[in-house]
């Protein structure tokens, strides 16, 4: 398996933040390796919002479409996504979100394997510059959005 955490400060407000990590069907605008967002359904209740939904990841000639489920827990602040189908055996991922002023830390953490162990290796060995451009992508996206 792979796994990373990344922590940092963006500049913006921290619902604004939830709000474009929530909103699946843009990530091919701005996330490195996105090539289509599609959500399949979302249910919204008081503390809780749940998403269903497909992303289409790839470069060159290799890419996969994988399901996910992804659960956002207001009163936590704190995303939680894990695949339900696809080219991934396990997936976690984990958004934490606090407000510090006018901007908001995140704390994303990330835990995943692949079903193709060739594709895994190559992932692996190229992981931390991956999830590295992933979050730089969000932060320069909430930068242009809400700056």
């Amino acid at each position: 398996m792979s796994a990373a955490s990344i922590k940092k400060i963006i500049p913006c407000k921290k619902n604004q933040l939830i709000h474009m990590v929530l909103d699946i069907e843009k990530y091919p605008e701005f996330v490195p390796w996105c090539l289509s967002g599609k959500v399949h359904s979302r249910k919204e209740s008081s503390d809780l919002i749940e998403i269903k939904a497909d992303l289409k990841v790839g470069k060159s000639i290799i890419h996969e479409t994988y399901t996910s489920l992804v659960l956002y827990y207001k009163e936590k602040d704190k995303i939680l996504v894990t695949n339900i189908d696809g080219p991934l055996t396990h997936l976690k991922n984990e958004w934490k979100f606090k407000e510090i002023n006018n901007s908001t830390q995140l704390e994303f953490h990330i835990d995943f394997q692949l079903k193709n162990n060739l594709l895994n290796n190559i992932m692996k060995k190229s992981f931390s510059f991956g999830l590295n451009k992933i979050a730089e992508a969000f932060e320069k996206r909430a930068i242009s959005i809400y700056k």
